[in-house]
């Protein structure tokens, strides 16, 4: 059986293993806020040789790739009994997308995907593709994964017309999946973006979603949604109420989104979220952040001005480039942030911090005052603050 396997196999898994293995070290850059790191954690070199070769050289003599993965990208994030799990967004050759696994000891490198991956009951006949996975730990004892379930618009003749709803599943081991109800949002047609609240809201499940009028543009919604359902497994939302919203000539003045799993501080709830404007070379996403009140996690009560993280040297070029996106962070229990974020549609980053700093640029972080003006005003506040200090000190 052994004599079966080809070569080419054992030379291309020994190369695989080096890459695998590679240190992830932190880059020189520096803003106070976030570390970033040398290399992405997950590409589609990532991906098993068993996933994308047939082995054997009677049937594949030239050992051609058979199945093959263009990228690997949004994922969802969760620690549990101290391992950093990834749901990774994969996409296939053939434009599909599906999810696997990948774990690691440290949260920065290491990562490995499991045996196989993510095998969704189908109990969708029109949906087309699955994608962005959001995971969460709920107080029920369930993790939930909301992601993006598309078909095709039958209603519109245009062949790319698509139309986007929430999936949900539920595991309490990242192997065994129930499929739910999609969720049913009564006055908004389609739904991208959609993040499951950690915690029962009035003794309601709680969603963070993102109305939407099209697959692609979000028309007459206004921004970042929040909504409560009784029943998880048949998911119904009636009412939105807007929390962060799309503003003019700011980094959301496009569409924006919820994007990990809300961090709970004292303070509040930590939201890491994107932006999206357009440019003369199409949309540039971005992060930013934003908290909302304790109590009642539909009210921003902080939303410091400007992007937190963007597209930074070979970060903006791929499939779609300018691009940073995020659906998963960690937080650890030295609180610890481990932010993953995408670039450009085609590899996974990873970013960290600490929840007292993450705490601190979000709560003492100016607000965007909305014109040129009024901005230069305020870096000539921080400039003469600065200058004064300056003078103090010699």
């Amino acid at each position: 059986m052994m004599s079966q396997i080809h070569p080419k196999y054992y030379e291309m898994l020994r190369e695989q293993e080096a890459f695998l293995s590679r240190v992830n070290h932190k880059t020189d850059f520096y803003n106070g806020v976030y570390d970033r790191y040398e290399y992405p954690v997950l590409t589609r070199e990532h991906i098993p040789l068993t996933w994308r070769f047939d082995l054997n050289q009677e049937t594949n003599p030239y050992f051609m790739e058979r199945l093959g993965v263009n990228c690997v990208f949004n994922s969802g994030a969760i620690e549990l009994n101290g391992k950093y799990y990834l749901v990774a967004r994969i996409e296939g050759n053939d434009r599909k997308s599906f999810f696997g696994v990948a774990e690691s000891d440290n949260g920065v490198d290491g990562f490995r995907f499991w045996d196989k991956p993510i095998l969704l009951d189908d109990t969708c006949p029109e949906e087309t593709n699955v994608y962005d996975m959001r995971l969460t730990k709920h107080e029920d004892g369930y993790i939930y994964g909301v992601f993006c379930s598309e078909s095709k618009d039958r209603s519109n003749p245009d062949l790319s017309a698509a139309v986007a709803a929430a999936g949900i599943v539920r595991t309490k081991d990242l192997k065994h999946w129930e499929r739910l109800d999609n969720l049913k949002t009564l006055r908004s047609p389609q739904q991208r973006n959609v993040v499951l609240h950690p915690e029962f809201v009035n003794g309601k499940y709680a969603f963070y979603t993102r109305p939407m009028d099209d697959f692609i543009e979000t028309g007459s919604g206004s921004g970042i949604g929040f909504g409560l359902c009784d029943d998880i497994e048949h998911a119904v939302i009636d009412e939105e109420k807007m929390t962060s919203l799309r503003k003019y000539h700011q980094i959301t003045e496009a569409k924006n989104g919820a994007g990990a799993v809300p961090i709970k501080t004292d303070r509040g709830w930590l939201h890491i979220a994107h932006g999206v404007r357009n440019t003369a070379a199409g949309l540039r996403y971005v992060l930013y952040c934003f908290a909302t009140d304790l109590k009642d996690p539909a009210k921003v009560i902080a939303e410091p001005s400007g992007m937190f993280i963007g597209p930074r040297g070979a970060e903006r070029v791929g499939d779609v480039s300018n691009v940073v996106f995020t659906n998963g962070a960690i937080v650890n229990e030295k609180k610890e942030v481990f932010i993953y974020y995408a670039s450009s549609d085609t590899r996974l980053h990873v970013a960290t911090t600490t929840v007292d700093k993450l705490t601190d640029f979000i709560f003492n972080t100016p607000k965007d005052p909305g014109r040129s003006v009024e901005c230069v005003a305020q870096r000539c506040q921080l400039i003469d603050r600065n200058l004064k200090l300056l003078e103090s000190a010699r």
